[in-house]
C-alpha cells in the first residue's frame, strides 16, 4: 500500500484546525477555520475526491479521527459522505480503547505499536493509505521514511504559527514534485514524492 497524506497548509506550513473554530484550540491557537476562504469545489475539493477514490483505508491520529467520527456519520445520502462511513479506517492513539471506536469500520492501532503496525500495512498489497490532517502522525511517518506521496493544498495566508506536519529532527529529506494545480482562490495543490521512489 502506498501512504498519501493529504494536508490543507497555509504559506508558512502551519496545519492547525483549518476546519473550524473548535477543533484544535492548542497552544492557544485563534484561527481555526482558516481554509474555509480558500476552498472550491473543483480544486481543493477534487483533490479530496481523488485521493478518496484511489483509497482502499483512511489513516488517522486520535484528535482528526474524533473530529471526523463527530461530522461524517450524520451525512449518509451524500457520496462522499458514504465513501467516508464505508471505508476501512485506522485510528492512532495511545488512550482511545475499542469501545470508543463509534465510527463504523474503524480498527484500532495503539500508540505503542504505531510505527511497526503502520510499516506491516504499508507492506500489504493494495491501493493507497490515505492520511488526512493528523500532524502528529504525519510528521512521524515522514520522519519515519513511511510517507509515499504528499498532497498538500498551500493556501495564500500566513497563521504566525501553530502545528506542522515536518519533522525536526535535522534530517535532510528530497522531495520530488509530481504536479501542481492552481485555482482561482490562489491555492497551489501539490503533490510530491520522495525523489528515491519509484513511479
Amino acid at each position: 500500500m502506498r501512504i498519501v497524506i493529504s494536508e490543507f497548509m497555509s504559506l508558512d506550513g502551519v496545519v492547525q484546525a483549518p476546519g473550524g473554530p473548535e477543533e484544535d484550540r492548542d497552544g492557544g491557537f485563534a484561527h481555526g477555520g482558516w481554509s474555509h476562504p480558500f476552498f472550491d469545489p473543483e480544486v481543493v475539493g477534487g483533490t479530496f475526491d481523488e485521493v478518496l477514490a484511489k483509497a482502499e483505508a483512511l489513516l488517522f491520529g486520535r484528535r482528526t479521527w474524533q473530529t471526523m467520527a463527530g461530522a461524517w456519520p450524520d451525512r449518509a445520502g451524500d457520496p462522499f459522505a458514504d465513501r467516508m462511513n464505508a471505508i476501512p479506517k485506522y485510528v492512532v492513539s495511545k488512550t482511545l480503547v475499542d469501545q470508543d471506536l463509534s465510527w463504523a469500520n474503524t480498527t484500532l492501532i495503539p500508540g505503542g505499536e504505531a510505527t511497526d503496525r503502520i510499516r506491516a500495512l504499508r507492506g500489504t498489497e493494495g491501493g493507497d493509505l490515505a492520511v488526512m490532517g493528523s500532524p502528529t502522525l504525519a510528521r512521524t511517518l515522514l520522519r519515519e521514511g513511511l510517507a509515499d506521496e504528499l498532497r498538500l493544498m498551500v493556501m495564500p495566508v500566513l497563521l504566525g504559527g501553530g502545528k506542522t506536519i515536518f519533522p525536526t529532527d535535522g534530517g535532510l529529506r528530497t522531495l520530488e514534485l509530481v504536479s501542481t494545480v492552481t485555482s482561482a482562490a490562489g491555492v497551489n495543490v501539490c503533490t510530491y514524492r520522495p525523489a528515491d521512489a519509484k513511479a
